[in-house]
This record gives C-alpha cells, structure tokens and sequence, in this order.
C-alpha cells in the first residue's frame, strides 16, 4: 500500500505530537512533518516534497489557517486540506471551504472519523461530516439543467441573498447589507435553501462552489 504523506499545522505541540502518533497508526498514512504555523508551512513547501495532506489548525499566531489556506489555494493548489480545529462557527467554516479546504473537522471528533476523513480524502478529494454530506446528497447530484433553472428561478433579493451567504457574514450583517429585516432575511433563507434542496447554510455554500454559482 502506497504511503501518503501527512503534515501537521498547528501551533498547539502536545496536540500536534498526539495527532502525529494517532495518524501513523493507520495504514497508508506517515506524518512527515509537525509545523507551528502557516508561515513555517509555507517555508517547509520551498524545500519538502509537496505532501498529499495537511492538516490545518486555523487559529495560530504569525500565520492562521485562514491565510494559509488562501495562499495553499493560489501556489499549491493539489495539496489536499483537511482543516483541524475548536472552532466551529459557521462563518469559520465556510471561509476554509471557500478557499480551497476539502473538508472541515472539529478536534474533539472520535478518531475512527478522523481515518475515515483521510481515506475518503485521497479516495474522492473531499471529506465532509455526516452532517454536511446529509445536507448535500441531493442538491450535488443535481443535472446542470435543474441548477439552471433554479438559479434563473431565484428573484433579484435572493440570488443577492445567495451570493452574501457565500460570504462570512453573519445572517445580521447580510440583513444590514441588503437593509431588510432579520425575520425577512429568514424567509430569503428558507426560500433559497429550500429550492436548492439543503439543509443548512454550508451546504449551501459548497453546492454553490460545485456548480460555479460563486467564485472561489
């Protein structure tokens, strides 16, 4: 079985050390490397052979997770990001998503899910938790045809719903933008969600990358 090439992002060593021995107890997987921060990442990718993962801590000084991942997007775009961390805010999520994360884990998972998330990453690209991916087995498999009509089906304040809630701002700051009210925003939020068929905003967001309704 081929070995794949793990590197670990975060400034947290007593965790990274931990994640580094749990990860080269599954089969096919070796840590090659245990960084402190996204700058440190990127001056290991000047020299190292580029790793098939990373895994990415997003709260980290000199260089965070968010910043990491944009520049990972534009100069090493084959690396495959599977985002590691505390945080599990909404808007979090969705700007690792948006920028080229292939799937985003919370550091209290059990780590059966964690080789799940690994192998489904290198078998398929991807790895979304059972919430997400319950969200999404309808709206991904719909035909080109359908994502065109819904979108053309969309009304001037949802299609601009849509593109904000691709974005990450808060549901309170996209009702300050589009100057309505929350409890119209909710409606907007339904509607949208309702004619793409997901459950929840990220959903949303990852059906809408997929499809090339917003750019990353």
């Amino acid at each position: 079985m081929k070995s794949h090439n793990v590197v670990i992002v975060d400034d947290h060593s007593l965790f990274a050390d931990s994640l580094k021995l749990l990860v080269n107890e599954f089969d096919g997987f070796q840590v090659v490397s245990c960084l402190a921060n996204g700058q440190e990442l990127i001056n290991y990718l000047a020299d190292a052979t580029i790793p098939d993962v990373v895994l990415l801590d997003i709260n980290m000084p000199v260089l965070n997770g968010l910043s990491t991942m944009k520049w990972l997007n534009e100069n090493s775009p084959e690396i495959k990001v599977l985002a590691l961390s505390m945080d599990e805010q909404e808007e979090t999520i969705i700007s690792m998503l948006r920028h080229g994360a292939k799937g985003y884990l919370l550091k209290d998972i059990h780590p059966d899910e964690l080789e799940t998330a690994l192998r489904n990453l290198i078998k398929n690209g991807y790895y979304y938790t059972e919430k997400v991916s319950d969200s999404l087995i309808n709206s991904l498999n719909l035909p080109a045809e359908e994502v065109d009509s819904i979108q053309s089906s969309l009304n001037e304040k949802e299609t601009m719903f849509l593109k904000l809630a691709c974005t990450e701002k808060t549901y309170r700051e996209i009702a300050e933008v589009m100057c309505l009210s929350p409890k119209t925003i909710d409606g907007y939020r339904e509607s949208v969600f309702k004619k793409f068929k997901v459950g929840n905003r990220i959903g949303l967001v990852l059906h809408s990358i997929k499809n090339g309704l917003v750019s990353v």
